[in-house]
């Protein structure tokens, strides 16, 4: 790591230190549904076609932002729906309508298999500020992944209507594994060439469907494959291309993502769960939620129960207990802890098992 880096490291510090004391809440998000219109290989949440658990009336989900608006008006906080897919919600253009009526900038996550034209004018109507589309390698590849033969047409098709919509900002997520990363850079020929301007890439995190399914979590020496490709990429220019926020990575923060890494669960995200819990973010599936909008205040919970979210001591256990990063780490993303707070991954430990030095 060089001195820049280092000097940024310890800036980012600092501004995690910083936001544990004001905690700013800037994105919201909502798990809309449980449903899902594909049987995806990799789902972390293990979203089904017809989940047991009920959607959350859009009424009893208003109040909360009734609750934001009123103590926090000057930020603009920007509400993501996820899911399951967001758009086997039926009144998903009815909601997005509701959040911009109220302030509230919002977006979405979505396999963009329902994405037509007509959809994508009522979404725009309705204010969708931000989209994230996903694409997961070539055809084949992205199939095996989503278990589906059509999908892959359905998300070109979508990419075509959303780049008419200009007022949108958007970007395509890849969860890399190791059938599509050897074919990373004839993927980033195809996106450029489909007018895709920004891309970021994820790692499968052995969790639900993923949990034992060894052809979709990256050996250590393909996890450095991928991490040198967003370099290179980056340094080309040619498309925008990003890793995700999940965890701590060592030499490669800066390299690989326009920030060095800081989980900002509960330290300026915070979501609603299905069940009208409050949690983190959605990518956490363990059960750290800290209240339920069925029987508190989303406001005083955010601001007086998350403690566990904005002071990591507790994480010092087991191989963090003695790390020389955790002051920049601290215990890495909080979607990587189980339920008794153990660390499922490490991807510092993954990179330093190669002793690489950039």
């Amino acid at each position: 790591m060089n001195q820049l880096q280092k000097i940024d490291q310890e800036i980012a510090y600092w501004n995690r230190e910083r936001l544990r004391l004001v905690h700013p809440l800037r994105q919201l998000f909502w798990e809309c549904t449980l449903n899902c219109n594909l049987n995806c290989r990799h789902c972390g949440s293990d979203c089904k076609k017809d989940s047991a658990i009920k959607e959350m009336p859009l009424d009893d989900f208003l109040p909360v932002l009734d609750d934001i608006r009123l103590h926090q008006p000057e930020v603009k906080t920007i509400v993501i729906t996820v899911g399951g897919e967001p758009l086997v919600r039926k009144d998903i253009v009815e909601c997005g309508r509701s959040f911009t009526s109220k302030g509230f900038y919002w977006g979405m996550v979505t396999n963009a298999h329902l994405l037509d034209a007509n959809m994508m004018s009522e979404l725009s109507s309705a204010g969708l500020a931000s989209l994230a589309v996903s694409l997961d390698g070539l055809r084949e590849d992205h199939a095996w992944l989503r278990r589906s033969e059509s999908n892959y047409d359905h998300v070109f098709n979508a990419i075509g209507h959303i780049r008419k919509a200009p007022h949108l900002s958007w970007d395509v997520i890849t969860c890399v594994n190791r059938r599509n990363l050897p074919h990373l850079n004839d993927m980033k020929q195809m996106l450029i060439e489909a007018g895709v301007k920004k891309w970021r890439c994820f790692t499968i995190i052995p969790m639900g469907r993923a949990k034992n399914d060894d052809e979709l979590v990256l050996s250590d020496d393909e996890f450095k494959h991928l991490l040198d490709f967003i370099v290179e990429t980056r340094r080309e220019k040619r498309i925008k291309l990003s890793y995700s926020c999940e965890g701590y990575l060592g030499d490669y923060e800066g390299l690989v993502r326009r920030t060095h890494f800081t989980c900002v669960a509960g330290l300026t995200t915070a979501s609603v769960l299905s069940d009208g819990g409050i949690s983190g973010c959605l990518s956490i599936r363990s059960q750290y939620r800290q209240g339920n909008i069925y029987t508190d205040s989303f406001w005083d919970v955010w601001q007086n129960r998350f403690a566990k979210y904005r002071n990591h001591d507790w994480m010092k256990t087991g191989e963090c207990t003695d790390c020389e990063m955790f002051r920049y780490c601290q215990g890495n993303g909080f979607h990587l802890r189980n339920d008794d707070g153990s660390l499922m991954l490490c991807h510092y430990k993954k990179i330093r098992s190669l002793n690489i030095e950039l």
